[in-house]
């Protein structure tokens, strides 16, 4: 019984789980072991072997506190003596290192490991002390050039402020400019108001923030919350993009923490950052609502603020950070979100001001765990429009419906909420029809962002269909035509895909689509309202007929792509859904037959695929993408750090690129054109959806192409965390068999990639696909394994006491399947040419009378070229199936 185990027990398992390779259940062994244990000797020996797990899963601070839990019960513990010292020389603490290994070196005089191991760190110790001697001339030099007023030549202060900031990005030079009075200086450097020296003394204090939240916490008293913030709001774009850096790079130090060289020593001398991270978000929120910050510093505010404020993940319960800013400062963001462009008095915004509040605002909204806190949320919002609708004026009347705009844009609920208030809807209706441009500008917008709303849009086509008509046939202004055709496309595309429901008469909805492209087109027209016309596409492409047309319109696709490409990054959600509807990479479940019949039968709507939206004629509106170099804008667009690149564009960008990979003729240009090194961030960051088809778009490509040549250099290494997260078992067959084959090629290719997908942990989600029913499955797992056998890590799981590894490979070398019998066959060949010692194990695991003929062939051969055999030919282990064959089986089944 499992309850009966004892702590020896438990320790034998750790220590039979350590030889394994499996270092967190033998931790997860030894940690049971100390819950049972009372005896010190025998606990001195489970913190030590603790300490051998934690060095092994790189947490170095748990290894010391281990170790020295061990040393505590015998000072002459050598193992965890050396083991401490191995774990305080990777926390950066090079002193107490050596002088656990000189104890070691006293108790063992002969132990040539201990003495190559304090040599090697008495370098260490030497090159750190002569790089601090060398920084401190350079150091007082550098600030002394810039400072120096007389000093003229700018070619030589360039020089040295790039030297500043060089030495700031290395741990010796960062400290020295630290101790070295450096924090004043720079100040001093801000306060010249001199755009270059500002931008140095920010990069510089960059350097020394990173990963070090004393010094970060250090700095931060002494330059003070606001006098940061007032950088961010200078009317440089620079200096304040630089300042915003500066201020992310804090957070995150004081947020998390210390990197992982640095976090042994300074655990003990840090207080609680939680005061200095409220005291940076409040100067924040004061710059959002502050007349004289900059539209850009503005703007950068509110960035910064959608990264560092809401929890990473749903996981983390802690949602604190979020509750506090949407108390303190809800009605300072929707400040920005109801600013009226090109009125008297309002804050300086730029295009991009409103999209980024309601980011926040959705993302605030989002990171709500409770009606209670939701509801808070709806009241605050419901006070702040009310307080500008009643008893104001006109003016008051539109910060109100721009409010509704941006709610609408962010959380919609919240949107729809204040959108149900009193007299709101009426004023928009009556302000349409406003003889003054801006006025109706706010009020349409207002009307289209209500248009796609499902509580609304019966009220809606009731009521602002034939006023939109009305706008869009008889203003005089481009800007408000454009707008009031955007609400008909919104209104138009209420069917979606289903070719059955259609809301204009026939030929309306080409109409409309062909005024979009001719406005797209039109260069004399300002972008923001160019922007406009790809916000119709996205609704109007839904239909089939409007998509052909679109793709066979060139100069149309190639404006939409400049758009993508420009400064304003609001229209990435538009361009990323238009794209979406031209491939079809949408989700589309076939319908159940039966369920068919029953609606039939019910006399329901059934659902109806419009007759070009079937595969040839998606294929060919790919190709045509393709050739307008679709690819180029959508590396353009992950390059974004605008909040408009929100996790739900990011998925959509992510479904384009899966459907421009899916043919594999294609595969080669998309990479030629950038589509690999853009997916890369797209797999590791935004929705699961998003991360998975992106993920399964880097299989495809790492299928049929050279890894080395579509991912060069280090950025191979970062395709395989993607792959292997595609073994999930909640991912599709076809996404596990793809992710399988793809790193069947990796592993081909180097120790150091094998390795990479040693460290995410493949190993023993290969091994599971390797009993998958599914034979092609089955056959990928057992080529992926049969590449992985060249490391020496793998090769000992085979050996490992009670292990069926061996076994499974000798019966599927029997099998009937001619490649799983060659990928296994290789594989045994694989093992017994670089571990010799396997060759005495096959006889062993599977009794000789259970063979079929095959399997003693392929035994034969696995034993030709180490035990002698008559007839048997020898064969070389480079006949092993890798990752050539693997590349035929994938242009046969893909």
């Amino acid at each position: 019984m499992e309850e009966a185990v004892t702590a020896g027990q438990l320790r034998e398992r750790g220590n039979a789980l350590f030889q394994a390779g499996d270092h967190a259940a033998a931790l997860a062994a030894y940690t049971r072991a100390l819950s049972l244990c009372d005896a010190g000797p025998e606990r001195a020996v489970l913190h030590r072997n603790r300490a051998a797990c934690y060095l092994k899963l790189e947490d170095y601070a748990k290894a010391e506190a281990d170790a020295s839990k061990a040393i505590e019960a015998d000072g002459r513990d050598m193992k965890a003596l050396f083991r401490r010292s191995q774990a305080l020389q990777k926390l950066g603490r090079l002193d107490q290192a050596v002088s656990d290994l000189q104890r070691c070196v006293s108790l063992e005089p002969k132990n040539k490991a201990f003495q190559e191991a304090l040599r090697a760190l008495g370098s260490s110790m030497h090159e750190k002390m002569k790089t601090m001697s060398c920084t401190d001339s350079k150091v007082q030099q550098m600030f002394q050039i810039l400072l120096d007023p007389q000093e003229k030549d700018a070619d030589k202060k360039q020089k040295a402020a790039q030297n500043l900031i060089v030495l700031a990005r290395e741990e010796a030079g960062a400290e020295k400019i630290f101790q070295s009075d450096g924090v004043r200086l720079l100040m001093q450097l801000l306060d010249t108001a001199k755009a270059d020296l500002m931008l140095a003394a920010l990069r510089t204090l960059v350097g020394l923030c990173s990963g070090h939240r004393s010094r970060t916490m250090a700095i931060l008293a002494e330059l003070g919350a606001p006098r940061l913030s007032a950088v961010l709001g200078v009317e440089h774009e620079q200096v304040s993009l630089a300042a915003c850096n500066l201020l992310h790079v804090m957070f995150d130090s004081l947020k998390e923490g210390l990197q992982k060289d640095f976090r042994g020593k300074e655990d003990a001398v840090v207080l609680d950052s939680s005061k200095d991270l409220k005291l940076l978000i409040k100067d924040l929120l004061e710059l959002l609502a502050l007349e004289g910050a900059s539209a850009h510093g503005r703007d950068n505010a509110l960035n910064l603020l959608i990264k560092v404020v809401p929890r990473k993940s749903p996981k983390e319960t802690n949602n604190s950070m979020s509750l506090w800013v949407i108390d303190q400062g809800l009605k300072k963001i929707l400040e920005v979100g109801s600013t009226v462009c090109g009125t008297p008095g309002g804050l300086p915004v730029t295009e991009n001001s409103r999209m980024s509040a309601s980011v926040l605002l959705s993302k605030l909204y989002d990171d709500l765990k409770c009606d209670a806190e939701r509801e808070n949320f709806h009241h605050l919002c419901e006070d702040y429009v009310r307080s500008w609708f009643e008893g104001h004026e006109l003016a008051g009347k539109l910060r109100a419906i721009q409010a509704v705009s941006c709610l609408l844009q962010g959380p919609s609920d919240a949107g729809n909420r204040v959108l149900e208030l009193e007299g709101i809807m009426d004023s928009v209706l009556s302000l349409c029809a406003s003889v003054c441009e801006a006025h109706q500008l706010v009020a349409v917008e207002a009307l289209i962002h209500a248009a796609d709303k499902a509580k609304r849009a019966s009220f809606i086509t009731a009521n602002g269909v034939s006023l939109l008509k009305e706008i869009y046939k008889h203003s005089e202004r481009d800007s408000i035509r454009i707008r009031a055709l955007v609400g008909l496309c919104k209104l138009g595309s209420a069917g979606g895909t289903d070719f059955s429901m259609k809301q204009f008469a026939e030929g309306s909805t080409m109409k409309l689509a062909k005024q979009c492209r001719k406005w797209l087109c039109n260069e004399a027209i300002d972008a923001g309202t160019r922007r406009w016309a790809v916000e119709g596409l996205a609704y109007l492409t839904f239909d089939a007929d409007v998509k052909e047309e679109f793709v066979e319109d060139k100069a149309a696709m190639q404006a939409m792509f400049h758009l993508a490409k420009s400064e304003d990054r609001s229209v990435l959600y538009a361009v990323a859904s238009t794209l979406v509807n031209c491939t079809n990479s949408y989700d589309h479940e076939e319908p159940d037959p039966q369920m068919l019949e029953l609606a039939k039968y019910a006399k329901q709507h059934i659902p109806e695929q419009h007759p070009k939206d079937k595969p040839d004629f998606v294929k060919r509106r790919v190709r045509k993408l393709l050739a307008a170099g679709v690819v180029s804008a959508l590396a353009c667009m992950v390059k974004s750090e605008n909040p408009a690149l929100t996790n739900s564009c990011r998925e959509l960008i992510s479904r384009v690129f899966l459907a421009l990979v899916e043919e594999a003729e294609d595969r080669g240009g998309v990479v030629a054109q950038g589509g690999g090194k853009a997916l890369i961030p797209l797999s590791l960051e935004g929705t699961e959806v998003g991360q998975t088809k992106a993920a399964q778009a880097l299989a495809k490509i790492t299928i049929t192409s050279n890894p080395e040549m579509a991912f060069p250099g280090e950025r191979i290494y970062e395709v395989v965390r993607p792959l292997v997260s595609l073994l999930h078992l909640q991912r599709t067959g076809l996404e596990n068999f793809e992710g399988l084959m793809a790193l069947t090629n990796l592993a081909g290719i180097s120790e150091r990639l094998r390795q990479k997908i040693l460290k995410e942990k493949a190993v023993p989600m290969i091994e599971g696909y390797m009993f998958e029913e599914h034979e092609l499955i089955r056959l990928a797992a057992t080529e992926c394994m049969c590449n992985m056998a060249m490391s020496k890590e793998v090769q000992e799981l085979f050996l490992a006491e009670g292990s069926d590894r061996l076994k499974l490979m000798v019966l599927y070398s029997g099998e009937e399947d001619e490649k799983l019998r060659r990928a296994a066959s290789g594989t045994l060949a694989m093992l017994t040419a670089l571990h010799p010692p396997i060759c005495k194990r096959i006889p062993q695991v599977v009794s000789a009378q259970r063979w079929g003929g095959g399997t003693r062939d392929a035994l034969g051969q696995c034993l030709g070229s180490h035990i002698p055999s008559p007839g048997v030919p020898e064969l070389c282990p480079s006949a092993a199936p890798g990752r050539w064959s693997n590349r035929v089986l994938a242009s046969a089944c893909l």
